[in-house]
């Protein structure tokens, strides 16, 4: 049986490095083979090398399966069989790969009983990675530094009557409509960010929370929600209760806000069917 544990986090996380330094070997190459999906949605070969690097690795420290984003259809057919398996999307933000802005993470997750227990999110090109870990906390760490220099994440209370709200937002998908709901909102200000590098803004304590209207997958949220939890904060669905996984066949996740502040009755402020 995996034993969860701080060490296992630090394995999973040497593992998100390793599939990062594979994504900028290609990073850094002038030209890049970039395929459509049958989703309409980017693969590059980045995608498919850090793939195989995270199920290798897993592999190597657990004998858990591994659902993953460039997963074979077979594996994607049965994960309803599965209570506790991992959770990856190895290249989040592909768009932001392709257009070269450094906004893009790889993104792992343990999930147990439909919820996310372990969370690691790597920005190769920043070379800074988010760690969460149920019951211990969240963290934020630059490359070969030791646990004991790590900083702990805490998301912030959210006042909207004495401090500006800042909403991290997409840089293709608009949070206007949703912000237009709210009531009485006060000033406000949008942070700008790709891939799942938004929710760790909330986590951080640096924006109020992400409202996602639009498609996303259960591999894009898993690790950014750990992380988040253990921060103080959720993710919550369009019934304002924290995403669950691995409940249906379908993998796409409804639409949800990732909130800084747990304690304010956020559908008393907005919608977000």
């Amino acid at each position: 049986m995996t034993e969860i544990n701080l060490q296992l986090l630090f394995k999973v996380r040497e593992i998100a490095e390793q599939a990062g330094e594979a994504i900028l070997n290609i990073y850094k190459n002038a030209d890049f083979n970039i395929q459509i999906k049958s989703d309409n949605t980017p693969l590059t070969e980045a995608d498919l090398a850090a793939h195989w690097v995270i199920a290798k690795g897993l592999r190597k420290i657990s004998s858990l399966p591994v659902l993953s984003e460039e997963s074979p259809a077979d594996d994607l057919e049965k994960h309803l069989q599965w209570q506790r398996y991992w959770l990856v999307d190895p290249l989040d933000g592909t768009k932001e790969f392709i257009d070269r802005n450094g906004e893009f993470t790889v993104n792992i997750a343990l999930i147990d009983q439909g919820k996310p227990i372990l969370g690691v999110i790597y920005a190769p090109v920043h070379c800074v990675s988010y760690c969460g870990l149920k019951d211990k906390g969240s963290w934020k760490a630059s490359n070969h530094i030791d646990f004991d220099q790590w900083t702990r994440l805490h998301s912030r209370s959210w006042n909207p009557q004495q401090q500006k709200t800042l909403v991290a937002s997409s840089r293709r998908h608009g949070a206007e409509k949703l912000v237009q709901r709210l009531q009485a909102i006060g000033d406000y200000d949008f942070l700008a960010m790709g891939s799942s590098l938004k929710t760790c803004l909330v986590a951080e304590g640096i924006a109020d929370f992400y409202p996602r209207i639009g498609p996303t997958s259960e591999w894009d949220t898993g690790a950014a929600q750990c992380i988040l939890e253990q921060a103080g904060g959720a993710i919550l669905g369009p019934d304002f209760a924290s995403l669950k996984y691995n409940q249906k066949q379908s993998l796409l996740n409804p639409n949800f806000i990732a909130v800084g502040d747990k304690s304010v009755n956020w559908q008393e402020w907005l919608s977000i069917n």
